[in-house]
């Protein structure tokens, strides 16, 4: 039986959410089809670019995302406060970079003069427009469709490009967002794809990683990577996720991680190591979400159940 969205997304519970859609069929959103044998490759910067433009105007930030043969992965967040800052003027111009907008909204956003009910009119449209901005489904939906319809016109058909509605799974605490996180840059290395996470083109941690190493800075159109009320002996989330990623990518499922294996992949990404202990800071540290634990006591981390719903409270930003 079908479940409401409304029932499955709580802001109140936790504004994390882990999104999956999967094409029909089994047809080829990317990729090389082996049945037809056609190339479908050159639609995998569709969904990158299409998740950039949507991340500019919705108030709602990715954090991690990979886009694989006929489905992809996609972590949200929704930044409720960022949404309620904006003027009905900025809702109204992030809405009508997606849609037209009715001739009262495109009237007032070129300045044109609106008598008071005009005016309320205008207030009402901007509300709606900014429950939709920071609506998941709403974004689901820009970013589905568009897809659909493009590639339904490259194949010159119609009909249903994917097989239903996208699942959502709440990610309730920052040991559920990070594993997470893990898992969906992991899935080309996981499919065996590739054998290290920086390989794996269209994923979100190959762009982190690479742009760590040219400036030491996080993307700028990805959610960034920190804890609140960080301090000298916490570490980087976003070391943390290379490290847990690109060892967990490298190392046998069934070894314990030691720390000198850990030493040569934070070396590998200009990682301070010694810095980071001198700190005080501990890869088995709790607040970088039982980064040890994670490392030291899976089993088989590339069959991990898809679900991460772990109860607590959100430590990120």
């Amino acid at each position: 039986m079908t479940i409401p969205r409304r029932t499955l997304i709580d802001i109140n519970s936790t504004p994390y959410y882990h999104c999956i859609a999967r094409c029909v069929r089994r047809a080829f959103l990317c990729g090389v089809d082996s049945l037809t044998g056609n190339n479908y490759e050159h639609r995998k910067p569709w969904v990158v670019d299409r998740l950039k433009k949507l991340a500019g105007i919705f108030a709602i930030e990715v954090c991690p995302y990979a886009v694989m043969s006929n489905h992809y992965h996609v972590v949200l967040h929704i930044d409720t406060k960022t949404g309620e800052r904006w003027s009905d003027r900025e809702v109204c111009q992030r809405w009508t970079q997606l849609f037209v907008g009715p001739l009262l909204v495109q009237r007032f956003l070129s300045g044109d003069a609106l008598d008071k009910t005009q005016r309320q009119r205008v207030t009402k449209y901007a509300k709606t427009y900014r429950q939709c901005l920071l609506d998941i489904s709403w974004f689901m939906r820009c970013l589905n469709e568009y897809l659909a319809r493009r590639a339904n016109a490259e194949d010159d058909c119609k009909g249903r490009f994917w097989e239903g509605r996208f699942k959502s799974q709440a990610l309730l605490d920052e040991a559920a967002v990070l594993s997470c996180m893990a898992y969906v840059d992991l899935n080309p290395v996981r499919a065996g794809l590739v054998d290290r996470p920086e390989a794996s083109d269209f994923t979100s941690i190959q762009e982190r990683i690479r742009q760590w190493q040219k400036n030491r800075n996080q993307q700028t159109w990805l959610k960034p990577l920190k804890r609140k009320r960080s301090s000298a002996r916490t570490v980087s989330h976003l070391l943390c996720l290379i490290i847990l990623s690109s060892s967990t990518g490298q190392v046998v499922p069934s070894e314990r991680i030691k720390e000198a294996q850990l030493i040569l992949i934070c070396q590998q990404f200009f990682i301070d190591w010694v810095s980071m202990r001198m700190n005080g800071s501990k890869p088995c540290d709790r607040t970088a979400t039982g980064l040890y634990g994670v490392l030291a006591e899976r089993r088989h981390f590339r069959s991990m159940p898809r679900r991460f719903v772990n109860a607590g409270c959100t430590g990120w930003e």
